[in-house]
């Protein structure tokens, strides 16, 4: 089953969308950045195909450096132009946002939303009836093709939509398909993770730093100790205690090591990272929601 799965990925990634396909975004920030400069780098998009909107016109000179991509501080036109759109403004500007392209949607489209916890039954309210909506989760990582992104599918979404979805996030790294109750924690793991493995890779750095090598070579060793040890972990499939168990002898200087961050109580506090960080999305999402208006006119 594991192969079978395996193969499936590698076949996604291989894939590519069609030349023809139009893709915009509303909000032209950091993570529209990644994964549109990732979109294009993997070929998913071509450069005159793409277009985001934001009213910030240092997001949309960012945007436009990165992805090489049209700006625009129009909604209505990212909407008029694109086969999929891609939401990716704060969750208290949802609202706004949506009722913003109603008249314009297009019932061929597909909104992909890359809000923290907004569920699709939510943002679907603000659609025309049948609007067919995807959730996705991604991370920055995008921005050199190594996102850990997980998706989930609205009411009105089809197998059509779910594959393009499929196909453009794996261009980009992995991607998990999940239950939309999931998502607050993959919110809390691979959404905010990247900025946890920084820190990692930072603390790191200071000790190797503290011990007497320079700060360039502890940290180019820190962070490719951590790809090594990420690469590990995906491509044997052992268990990460077991890999941890091969590199601890007997009375060696890994156990003394591991003793100081038990010591420390890192892993009860990484997993109190990830419980506090899924528990902001679900708070993020009930308080940007709110009580739903009784029109859209």
């Amino acid at each position: 089953m594991k192969e079978r799965q395996r193969v499936r990925s590698m076949n996604l990634e291989d894939s590519t969308m069609s030349d023809e396909l139009k893709i915009g975004f509303i909000g032209a920030g950091k993570m529209a950045s990644a994964l549109a400069g990732g979109f294009v780098r993997k070929h998913q998009v071509k450069v005159e195909n793409l277009i985001a909107s934001d009213p910030i016109g240092a997001s949309r000179d960012s945007f436009a450096e990165i992805t090489g991509g049209r700006t625009t501080d129009s909604n209505a036109e990212v909407a008029s132009f694109a086969d999929l759109i891609f939401l990716a403004v704060k969750p208290d500007r949802c609202a706004d946002a949506l009722q913003s392209i109603h008249a314009y949607w297009r019932e061929s489209q597909c909104l992909i939303s890359i809000v923290a916890g907004l569920s699709t039954d939510h943002l679907a309210f603000y659609l025309p009836a049948g609007g067919r909506i995807i959730r996705v989760m991604p991370n920055t990582p995008a921005l050199v093709g190594a996102s850990a992104s997980a998706l989930c599918l609205g009411e009105f979404a089809t197998a059509a939509d779910a594959e393009q979805a499929l196909i453009l996030m794996s261009a980009i790294g992995t991607v998990e398909r999940v239950p939309e109750s999931m998502m607050d924690a993959v919110t809390g793991l691979s959404g905010s993770g990247p900025a946890y493995v920084y820190q990692f890779i930072e603390a790191l750095s200071d000790g190797a730093v503290a011990a007497g090598l320079t700060r360039d070579q502890a940290t180019r060793l820190a962070a490719q100790t951590v790809l090594g040890s990420a690469r590990m972990v995906h491509e044997t499939g052992a268990h990460p205690g077991l890999l941890k168990d091969m590199v601890t002898s007997p009375g060696g200087t890994t156990i003394e090591g591991i003793h100081e961050l038990e010591k420390g109580g890192m892993r009860a506090a990484v997993m109190n990272a990830v419980r506090a960080a899924a528990s902001k999305s679900r708070k993020l999402g009930r308080r940007s929601a709110g009580p739903r208006p009784t029109s859209l006119t």
